[in-house]
């Protein structure tokens, strides 16, 4: 169906989100593709409809909150001001599939559809997002479940970033969610050469609390002179507050640097002068448990070893494909650990193992997984 109309929404900056990016380089192969999203038209994209930057994506005005306090989740679906534009930007349009990332805009795309058939792209966890915030605990959590349990039967298609948070999904909601990992493009790297006297650990990713960041400046302080730790990072919607937390940490250390944030596409090429990637992620929220990042696949194909602690996900691929050591907690001793004694023959091994499984770990199978969900929803409708 080459010219089919496809809308993509995802109420992210999309220019710069690397899982939806890697969607649209699969939706455009099968017809003409309209996006709605933040900031500038993304790569893909024959028509992009920027919602204004002012514009939350959850009901965050006076009546909203309410809304939400009073449990009038029906109500609540959309009132959230970028939802109510993007409901408005699109009225009277017809489209013969919709995308749609996350679970916010669930509601949003069962009216924009209008009886097309829609995918769901979930990511991940929708309803312990953010359950380390209190009042996103006590607001939102409700308002997600809602949305999931409304809304996700009737939809099309469902997809998320791993199997555990997809059996989640059957489990709550009663829903077939496939796995469309967030696994990058295979790139044609070479491991590069491991020095003998320096371990050069990198990180790559968005300077978010949560993420334990902090932590990992704290394992480089406590290991031997020859670590050293670059971020690449990219700001949160904080102002840079955590950021500079960050930067405060590393203070007076000449073995941690932060370096300007790198596009996704050119990022493992970036990262490929590196030994080794590092994710400590503690278990704080269900979907810190059940992680599998950009990075990981980012690591992956920059041909880097790659240390993790036991989160199920990553501990489980570094495990299978032999990339790199896994700590036996998430404690900054056993981080400490797990790396301090690593020998460039050992590094130079895990990095060969990455050059092995990076077309198994690469955006390849995962892209047959989005063109088979677009040919079945286009054949159909």
């Amino acid at each position: 169906m080459p010219d089919a109309s496809l809308l993509v929404i995802s109420l992210s900056p999309i220019h710069r989100d690397s899982r939806v990016l890697r969607q649209l380089s699969v939706v455009k192969e099968f017809g003409r593709v309209t996006t709605v999203g933040y900031g500038p038209a993304p790569e893909g994209s024959d028509e992009h409809l920027q919602v204004p930057d002012h514009l939350t994506t959850l009901p965050q005005t006076v009546p909203g909150v309410a809304k939400l306090a009073l449990r009038r989740l029906r109500s609540a679906e959309l009132a959230a001001p970028a939802i109510a534009w993007t409901l408005e930007a699109l009225r009277g349009r017809r489209f013969d599939v919709v995308v749609a990332n996350e679970a916010r805009i669930l509601a949003l795309a069962e009216v924009v559809a209008d009886g097309a058939p829609i995918w769901a792209d979930m990511h991940e966890w929708a309803p312990e997002e953010r359950t380390h915030v209190l009042s996103w605990r006590l607001l939102v959590a409700p308002l997600m479940d809602h949305l999931c349990r409304e809304y996700l039967p009737r939809m099309a298609a469902v997809t998320t970033v791993g199997d555990k948070i997809g059996d989640l999904y059957r489990e709550r909601y009663g829903v077939e969610a496939l796995t469309m990992r967030n696994s990058s493009q295979w790139r044609d790297l070479a491991p590069s050469e491991t020095p003998e006297d320096r371990v050069r650990l990198v990180h790559s990713g968005s300077a978010v609390l949560g993420r334990n960041l902090e932590a990992m400046i704290e394992v480089v302080h406590r290991l031997p002179e020859r670590f050293t730790m670059d971020f690449y990072l990219v700001p949160a919607n904080d102002g840079g507050k955590y950021m500079r937390v960050l930067k405060e940490k590393a203070a007076g250390s000449d073995r941690v640097r932060f370096l300007p944030p790198v596009g996704p596409m050119d990022l493992p090429g970036t990262l490929n002068q590196y030994d080794m990637g590092v994710y400590w992620l503690p278990p704080f929220t269900t979907n810190g448990r059940l992680a599998l990042p950009n990075k990981f696949f980012d690591f992956v194909q920059a041909r880097l070893a790659i240390a993790v602690g036991p989160s199920e996900e990553m501990a489980h691929l570094t495990r299978e494909h032999q990339l790199g050591p896994v700590s036996r907690s998430f404690e900054i001793e056993d981080c400490v650990e797990s790396i301090a004694s690593v020998t460039p023959e050992q590094i130079q091994g895990w990095k060969a193992h990455a050059d092995r499984a990076s077309r198994e770990l690469s955006f390849d199978h995962d892209a047959d997984v989005a063109r088979g969900i677009l040919g079945r929803l286009l054949a159909a409708s």
